[in-house]
């Protein structure tokens, strides 16, 4: 069968569309276990009254989440059907003549169109759902400052991306790819090993933790461990929110522990080094190097197949746009690849959830698992978390196993 641009063009919709109908199916099946029986072994994170609170905060957020991916799908596929893409392709076309400010102009407008789209969402969820159930401290001041920050950002890493690949599209022919690869792996890595020094303080107060019982206690197990103290620092999560996290970044000098302020205010100095074991567990167990290699090797494959699909006009032509163009050309394979890209993201799930065990291990052989499991309840019962979650909804979307299974496994 030839394939011509009408055959292309409703192979994207109906990619669109059987993705958004697994996630609307997935998003139900998970919401019919809303109300299934806690399992015995978590019958004591919830008082009657918090139970029911943790109900009506996932009803909403189910709501919440189903009207507004039903209006990015309508506003997608009115953006498909009315030409959209050709409307802004002969827009950035009269304003610019060089190929890469046309590009650069075509994905501004798009993304700054779709993120002006999303804010009333965002302000809905942060300032409505949030703030009903506590868990907001973000001011309308430090919404609208975060919001230009991100902006920042995205044009200078985006911009900058898109750019140097567009570049090595117009100079180097076919083999732009390996260019392009080197360019964004060395980039990947510089900003995972820099993430922490370069990007967090544009958002967030960092501080080395103080001296104190807690840091006592703490030096004790990073002693006996092998990881180095000076490396755990405390952030100003209570500016944004009530909830609490921990999480480990870089690697070699630049590793370090990161706990949210609102972690240290609500776990007691046992459950907080369970916690920071939990952290040092996945440095030791090399999963960070793990992620980046995994995500350094799935750029390098997306590139190579964009590399064998760029040049053919059709990808413009399925959009109705008779200018062939590396931008164009970029819309239509990016939905192209979302079977494959959502394969990728299950072996990551996989994997990231195959880590979080192992680091839960190496806390509990490595201090007490007891503290870790009792450290997990306050935080999913603080943050309202779903402890029914259906399996199907699980594996395809849980980066980290339910607290269900972890606790199973860490007994």
């Amino acid at each position: 069968m030839i394939i011509n641009p009408e055959i292309l063009f409703n192979v994207l919709i109906t990619i669109i569309v059987l993705n958004f109908i697994k996630d609307s199916i997935l998003d139900y099946l998970n919401s019919t276990y809303f109300n299934k029986k806690i399992p015995k072994i978590l019958s004591d994170i919830y008082d009657k009254e918090k139970y029911l609170k943790s109900q009506e905060y996932k009803k909403i957020q189910y709501k919440f989440s189903r009207i507004s991916s039903i209006y990015s799908f309508l506003i997608l596929l009115l953006f498909f059907y009315l030409d959209g893409f050709l409307i802004i392709d002969n827009y950035s076309r009269s304003l610019f003549e060089s190929e890469l400010v046309i590009s650069l102009s075509f994905f501004g407008i798009i993304y700054f169109g779709n993120d002006i789209l999303s804010i009333p969402f965002s302000l809905y969820h942060t300032f409505i759902i949030e703030e009903r159930f506590g868990f907001n401290k973000t001011s309308i001041k430090t919404f609208i400052i975060d919001k230009l920050k991100s902006w920042f950002l995205t044009i200078l890493f985006g911009g900058g991306i898109i750019s140097f690949i567009i570049i090595q599209f117009e100079s180097t022919g076919q083999k732009f790819w390996i260019v392009a690869w080197i360019f964004i792996s060395v980039l990947t890595l510089l900003i995972n090993g820099l993430y922490a020094q370069v990007i967090v303080p544009l958002f967030n107060k960092q501080t080395k933790l103080e001296d104190g019982e807690l840091k006592s206690e703490i030096e004790k197990y990073s002693t006996k461990v092998g990881f180095n103290l000076s490396n755990i620092f405390v952030i100003d999560g209570s500016k944004r929110s009530t909830k609490a996290n921990a999480y480990f970044s870089g690697f070699g000098k630049q590793k370090r522990v990161t706990l949210f302020d609102t972690l240290i205010n609500k776990l007691n100095k046992e459950q907080i080094v369970a916690v920071i074991a939990h952290e040092i567990g996945h440095y030791k167990k090399n999963h960070i190097i793990f992620n980046l290699i995994f995500s350094i090797i799935q750029t390098g494959i997306m590139l190579y197949i964009l590399s064998l699909l760029i040049y053919m006009p059709i990808f413009s032509e399925a959009l109705n746009i008779e200018n062939h163009s590396f931008h164009i050309a970029l819309v239509t394979f990016s939905i192209l690849y979302t079977p494959i890209s959502e394969i990728s993201s299950l072996i990551f799930n996989f994997f990231s959830r195959k880590f979080e065990y192992e680091a839960d291990e190496y806390a509990d052989k490595s201090f007490d698992g007891k503290y870790l499991i009792e450290a997990l309840k306050v935080l999913t019962k603080d943050s309202l978390s779903n402890l029914t979650p259906h399996p199907k909804y699980v594996w395809w979307h849980y980066s980290h196993p339910t607290l269900l299974e972890r606790i199973n496994q860490l007994r």
